[in-house]
């Protein structure tokens, strides 16, 4: 397993090919101070060189996801000026960034709130899982800001008509509506179904080869980023690589054998 530095606020708990990264500042509903922000990048980071890793949870402690940019940062920001706040603001964009790109498949718990960054956060998620309860929003215009960094994974998300009418009215909305809006992938009403919930994808992305799994969330990243044939030839050579390595070998190998593959647990 990978070692990684001592956290101030995050509980990182590691098992078998599954990292749990959990926000930890209960007491602000795990808002996002600086300290967490650098942590979350420094995690995922360390976790990105990680080809054992299968999968990253993200939840938060206390019964809450998390909300938003922390306000006290947001005031020191104020006595050093405009620059400030836009290297502050940004970099949360490059954490998004990297969570959305990170190798392995991304999971997130949601619970309670789940706010600005908070939602932001949920965006990037490959599988997003919530309880019904839990209270999603965009608050921002409502206190005279605008959802800079989050905005742009929000319309990836949703699509820009829904990302339209909730930015621009701040509105609030539960987890069946975030389902609806395909924000989420399943909406539990209790916490037991949404651990079981969780549990059974674990057992199935642990079925699936890691590098290949890589290789095919890089592609689905790609799509709408560039050509549709420059795509498709990076993709044949993607394919020719896999298939001709150690993961396409071994599968290859376990069919034939009508046993299950190496990575299978």
């Amino acid at each position: 397993m990978m070692t990684y530095p001592a956290c101030q606020t995050l509980l990182l708990d590691q098992q078998p090919g599954v990292l749990q990264i959990t926000l930890n500042r209960p007491d602000s509903r795990n808002a996002m101070n600086l300290t967490m922000l650098e942590e979350l990048i420094d995690t995922l980071t360390i976790a990105a060189n990680d080809e054992q890793l299968r999968a990253i949870v993200l939840r938060g402690a206390g019964g809450h996801f998390c909300a938003g940019g922390d306000i006290k940062d947001m005031a020191n920001a104020r006595a050093t000026g405009q620059n400030a706040y836009r290297e502050l603001n940004r970099h949360f964009g490059r954490l998004l960034e990297l969570a959305e790109r990170q190798p392995q498949v991304v999971l997130v718990v949601l619970e309670g709130t789940v706010l600005g960054g908070g939602l932001g956060l949920a965006c990037i998620a490959d599988i997003a899982l919530c309880l019904e309860d839990a209270r999603f929003g965009l608050p921002e215009t409502s206190l005279g800001v605008i959802p800079a960094q989050i905005a742009p994974f929000v319309v990836k998300r949703i699509g820009l008509t829904q990302a339209r009418r909730l930015a621009l009215t701040a509105a609030r909305f539960n987890g069946d509506e975030a389902l609806r809006l395909g924000l989420v992938h399943h909406s539990e009403n209790n916490s037991e179904d949404l651990q079981m919930q969780l549990d059974s994808y674990l057992q199935q992305i642990r079925q699936c080869a890691p590098q290949a799994n890589a290789r095919t969330k890089h592609l689905l990243l790609a799509c709408g980023e560039q050509s549709m044939h420059s795509l498709l030839d990076q993709a044949a050579e993607a394919f020719a690589e896999s298939v001709t390595g150690a993961e396409g070998a071994e599968g290859t190998q376990a069919l034939v054998q009508k046993r299950p593959p190496s990575w299978a647990e």
